[in-house]
């Protein structure tokens, strides 16, 4: 399922996260698509979507932090 990390470990160098538990995260998959585990948003970003966007019933909108997301560029194919 799970090919890669996309970025460094959120653990590196003895970083913390917040709780102590799970971290944000990237990870390719062996389809080709992406996983993110993030903060779950949904409920409070529902209603705020832009015109033609929409989250349907099997899915979530979670957030992650930005230096999450900038430190896996590098890691992110330029192709589809």
């Amino acid at each position: 399922m799970f090919i890669r990390r996309l970025g460094p470990d959120p653990h590196l160098d003895s970083a913390q996260s917040p709780a102590l538990k799970g971290c944000p995260d990237i990870f390719e998959l062996e389809t080709g698509d992406f996983a993110i585990i993030g903060k779950d948003i949904t409920r409070k970003a529902i209603g705020q979507l832009p015109p033609g966007a929409s989250c349907g019933p099997d899915e979530i909108i979670v957030v992650i932090p930005r230096k999450t997301l900038v430190a896996a560029k590098p890691d992110i194919p330029d192709n589809q």
